[in-house]
């Protein structure tokens, strides 16, 4: 299974998220308090899983003696993650971490059998007694990064090379495109989808074929700075996912959608440590600091620059939320009527393309 693939049932069931009702348990506080970080990738310098790894030493940086963290990298989002995470609670850890959608069946399966253990799960829609769910409200970062585009656009062309197409990703597009088009209503985003989350040849060549096709400033819902080295090489623009990819393309690179995990791995671990943990399905963005923009590159505009810190600052104090109406799917039919907001029911199992995407949903 792909990373964070969502699996049919969820779609038919809406991408509703469910969880029980919170029952004061006796979880594992030992003296250190011992966390196990399941990773789905390598850890790298950049990505997805460089983000959660940041998240993890400043976990042991924040909280010293008190806690001793260990992680596995590059675990199969498969059945066979069931060994390393029951490996976690062997070792003693009372709290583990499964870093990928992928791993979702896996941790439930292990959390029953120990439930003495809090586990979360990231990006996941699945919770128990003792299984938390978190994730990002990534689609705030996009939004901005697509008034970026819309100005500096030469072509009204914009590509995204696409990872996988669910819910997560294809906010992110809309997101993206409805930035933009706020600020130019004349772009159009051209979606190629590799399904993959991290295969920096295909997503290079991805990249070439959008470049091909008339776009000059790129995105992507995939992990490797390919996309971003394209762009360098080209003369073009791109931004970052998951982290700073500037150092990749020190021109190309306009900013980056950034996830900061650290600030959830701190209060958890807190709580954990204060008995005070229970499971929860957060959702935190921008205004909580898990979404955080790259700097701007120097060579944005002043104005456009400006334009950006201002819808920024709306979205960090909550008066602004990206899916504001009125909004239209590609096809012309209303999504999101004038003065109303996007439901969190829909957002978190949207299945549509905004306006000025071309192209259809893959089924």
């Amino acid at each position: 299974m792909q990373r964070r693939q969502f699996l049919l049932s969820s779609l038919a069931a809406g991408g509703a998220f469910v969880l029980p009702e919170f029952a004061q348990a006796a979880y594992t506080v030992a003296s250190p308090l011992k966390i196990g970080f399941c990773y789905s990738g390598p850890i790298g310098d950049s990505g997805w899983t460089y983000q959660h790894e940041l998240g993890r030493r400043l976990v042991e940086k924040t909280y010293g003696d008190k806690v001793k963290t260990l992680f596995v990298e590059s675990v199969p989002e498969t059945p066979d993650a069931v060994r390393i995470l029951r490996q976690f609670t062997q070792q003693g850890c009372g709290m583990v971490f499964a870093t990928s959608f992928g791993f979702m069946e896996s941790t439930l399966r292990v959390a029953k059998q120990f439930p003495k253990v809090a586990f979360e799960h990231a990006t996941g829609y699945k919770s128990a007694a003792n299984v938390g769910l978190y994730q990002t409200r990534f689609y705030e970062g996009a939004y901005l990064l697509g008034i970026l585009a819309g100005k500096m656009t030469k072509t009204n062309t914009l590509g995204f090379v696409g990872s996988v197409p669910i819910p997560e990703v294809l906010r992110n597009i809309n997101a993206f495109t409805l930035g933009a088009r706020s600020v130019n209503p004349k772009v159009q985003t051209k979606v190629i989808w590799i399904n993959s989350w991290y295969d920096p040849g295909r997503e290079r060549e991805t990249a070439e074929a959008l470049v091909a096709q008339g776009a000059d400033i790129l995105y992507q819902g995939t992990d490797s700075p390919s996309v971003v080295q394209v762009a360098q090489e080209r003369g073009l623009y791109a931004f970052g996912q998951d982290s700073d990819m500037s150092k990749h393309g020190p021109k190309s690179h306009l900013s980056a959608n950034v996830a900061n995990w650290s600030v959830y791995y701190v209060k958890k671990v807190g709580d954990m440590l204060e008995g005070k943990w229970k499971p929860e399905d957060t959702k935190w963005g921008m205004k909580e600091g898990m979404v955080q923009l790259s700097p701007l590159n120097p060579g944005v505009p002043a104005d456009v620059a400006r334009l950006f810190e201002a819808k920024k600052a709306e979205i960090v104090a909550g008066k602004f939320q990206p899916f504001t109406g009125p909004i239209k799917d590609n096809e012309g039919k209303e999504r999101v009527a004038a003065g109303k907001v996007l439901s969190e029911e829909e957002l978190w199992s949207l299945k549509w393309y905004a306006e000025g995407v071309i192209g259809k949903v893959p089924g």
